[in-house]
Order: C-alpha cells, then sequence, then structure tokens
C-alpha cells in the first residue's frame, strides 16, 4: 500500500517533490496546500493532485506531512493544525527550524528535518536528512526515499543542519554568482553573452560530476590542467590575489550564521 504524502505550503520545492514521486508506486500524495485560494487551484491543475488551503484537513489524510513553508510562519502554521499531526510523521525542510521545536509544536508526530536544495526542480538535488523525537529507522529510511527522486541524499546529525543549509542550500546562488563572473569574463574577451554563459555552465557542471564520479580531491583534479608556465596557473593566480578561497568560505560562515537564527521565535519588538 503507498505512503500518503500531504504537503502544507506548496511552493517550488514542494512542487518539485511532488512531481519527482510521480512515478514512484511507493508514494501517493493525498494532497498540497497554499495560502490562497486561486494559487490552490493552479497547483492542482499544474500537479493532478488535489490541493487546497486547510493545512488541518490536509494533514489528516497523509501519512507523511511535509512541512514547506517559510521559516518566519512555521509556528504559526504548525500551532493552527491542532491535533492533525498526531501519529503523523512531520518531515520539515524549514530552515533554522529545529527538531526540538517541531516536537514542541506537534507533540503527537514523529518530526524529521530536511534540507533539499533547488536543482531538486530538475532532480539534481542535493537533501541532508535527521531523525528528530520519536522518529523511527523505518521513518528515517522512507523520507530518505522522497528525497532520493529528486536527486542524492546524505543522512547527518541535527548539529550540522546550519552549515548544511549554508553550503548545500544557499550553495546554488552562490555558485550562480562564479558562474556568472566567469561568463563575464568570456564576454569581456569577446565572447557572445549566450555563448559564455553555456560555456561556464557546462564547465561547472562537468567539474562538479568529475568531483563526484571520480570520488577524487579537486585539488588533484585541478592540479591534472595546470601545465608549468600555463594559462590555467595565470588564472588561478590571480585568485588567489583576490582572496577567493577565503571569501568563499567566510560566505558559508556567515549564511550558516543566519540559518541558525531564522527559525527563532518573531520578533514582536
Amino acid at each position: 500500500m503507498a505512503i500518503g504524502l500531504a504537503v502544507i505550503g506548496c511552493g517550488k520545492m514542494g512542487q518539485a517533490i511532488v512531481g519527482g514521486l510521480a512515478n514512484d508506486d511507493r508514494f501517493d500524495v493525498k494532497a498540497v496546500t497554499a495560502r490562497r485560494r486561486e494559487n490552490a487551484r493552479q497547483l492542482a491543475e499544474a500537479l493532478g493532485v488535489p490541493a487546497g488551503t486547510d493545512n488541518a484537513a490536509a494533514a489528516r489524510e497523509a501519512d507523511i506531512v511535509l512541512l514547506s513553508v517559510k521559516p518566519q510562519v512555521a509556528r504559526e502554521v504548525l500551532a493552527g493544525m491542532g491535533d492533525a499531526l498526531d501519529g503523523k510523521v512531520l518531515l520539515s525542510i524549514c530552515a533554522g527550524v529545529t527538531t526540538r521545536t517541531l516536537a514542541e509544536l506537534a507533540p503527537g508526530a514523529r518530526v524529521l528535518r530536511a534540507m533539499p536544495n533547488t536543482p531538486c526542480l530538475i532532480r539534481e538535488g542535493m537533501t541532508v536528512v535527521a531523525p528528530g523525537p520519536r522518529a523511527t529507522d523505518e521513518d528515517l529510511e522512507t523520507c530518505t526515499a522522497i528525497f532520493g527522486a529528486v536527486g542524492r541524499v546524505r543522512q547527518l546529525e541535527e548539529k550540522h543542519f546550519d552549515v548544511v543549509t549554508a553550503l548545500s542550500g544557499s550553495g546554488p546562488a552562490f555558485a550562480c554568482v562564479v558562474l556568472e563572473s566567469l561568463a563575464d569574463g568570456g564576454v569581456r574577451m569577446g565572447l557572445p553573452r549566450e555563448v559564455a554563459v553555456e560555456l561556464a555552465a557546462q564547465t561547472m557542471q562537468g567539474a562538479a560530476r568529475l568531483v563526484l564520479q571520480t570520488g577524487r580531491h579537486p585539488a588533484a583534479l585541478k592540479d591534472e590542467v595546470t601545465t608549468p608556465a600555463g594559462c590555467t596557473i595565470a588564472g588561478l593566480l590571480t585568485m588567489e590575489d583576490g582572496r577567493i578561497r577565503s571569501t568563499l568560505a567566510r560566505t558559508i560562515e556567515e549564511a550558516a550564521r543566519v540559518a541558525a537564527g531564522l527559525g527563532g521565535p518573531p520578533d514582536r519588538s
């Protein structure tokens, strides 16, 4: 029998997950929700699943409830669902909202957290999953399977989640800045913009796949294309002059610091 799934706050990430599970017989999307009726109507048409604005009603239909709302409103949304989550698996992708907080807000649920990223939209995502209070090994494996439909999945302890949010959650935005900058260099040297973007994007994708598929360290792959007195070493030294390593590393540090505060109580001052 298929496992019933409800998506509360079905934005882009929720839609990506529903789409990824479309041909997976293990799961049955029972309902998705949106804040506005018009958005719910559009979701029903686009996804071919029941959609509405009643979060509690959607949760009652499912075995697993995917919480996909902004972290700032997670408390309000969960408070409004009452006992609809009792006996359910609550799987949250809300950045900064800990499983401890989720368990306090939904004391009758078995809680897990996940942090996916936007490449899930093309099934090239990276998701990290962690169990919370009362979650079983079976719950963890089931939730891992959900995100496996839209990319790679890794299980980690929750203590790593702020860094995960910064590195893989926010990482696509940082990678796009690097990609855009490389393309700008190509344009500066005479390439048409669309060609420069294509070359930069495919080069970054290819380099990333080399790391993942070979398991080799990025430095080793870099050294293989860095010949004495060549153009690659000239470019690398220019990057080092700009302190690109420390800048990118500090980018992750700062993003992780902000991520840690996203799920806190709203500021009433």
